[in-house]
């Protein structure tokens, strides 16, 4: 082989395996979306672009993406209820298994004054009193403008893309999510 030849195998060679990785990348490890709507204003915004990671598990609070019960789209939602938990929503106060939770990434919305969330039980929603298993029951933060368990019920974890790693665009928003 000559010298042009071997330099255009091993181009060659290197853009494979690049795009072997980044296949393995995306289908095994992390994937980029972009955040659309409203929903989980102003913690995420409209055209947001942020990782995923598809390992690891997921908890209470976490913002994840999955693919939307009631539509051909992705949702980001926050997580409130894990499979066996009772909730409940008494004057804008959480109750999981009875126990309140202050929910302070809602603090930016309350500034109005006015309840972001109608009371409600589980049992009201979805008939169920509990989150079943392997469910979630998912509520965005912006919660008079979301659509959420509230309105289509429980998500499969099966339906679940990821849960959001990283905020990446704009870069002045840039950050590592909590």
């Amino acid at each position: 082989m000559n010298s042009f030849t071997r330099e255009m195998f091993s181009w060659f060679k290197s853009i494979v395996v690049a795009l072997v990785l980044l296949y393995i990348c995306r289908s095994f490890l992390f994937v980029p979306t972009i955040v659309h709507g409203e929903s989980m204003m102003p913690n995420l915004q409209d055209g947001n672009r942020l990782i995923v990671s598809k390992v690891g598990s997921i908890h209470r609070f976490d913002e994840i993406t999955f693919k939307a019960p009631d539509e051909n789209a992705n949702y980001v939602k926050r997580v409130i209820g894990l499979p066996g938990d009772t909730i409940s929503m008494k004057n804008d106060v959480l109750y999981v298994n009875g126990r309140s939770y202050k929910e302070s990434y809602l603090n930016p919305n309350r500034k109005t004054g006015v309840n972001l969330t109608e009371d409600f039980t589980l049992k009201d929603l979805t008939g169920k009193s509990k989150v079943p298993p392997n469910s979630l029951f998912v509520l965005g933060d912006n919660r008079t403008n979301s659509k959420d368990s509230r309105y289509f019920g429980f998500i499969s974890k099966n339906a679940v893309i990821g849960k959001v790693e990283v905020r990446f665009w704009p870069f002045n928003e840039m950050e590592v999510m909590k």
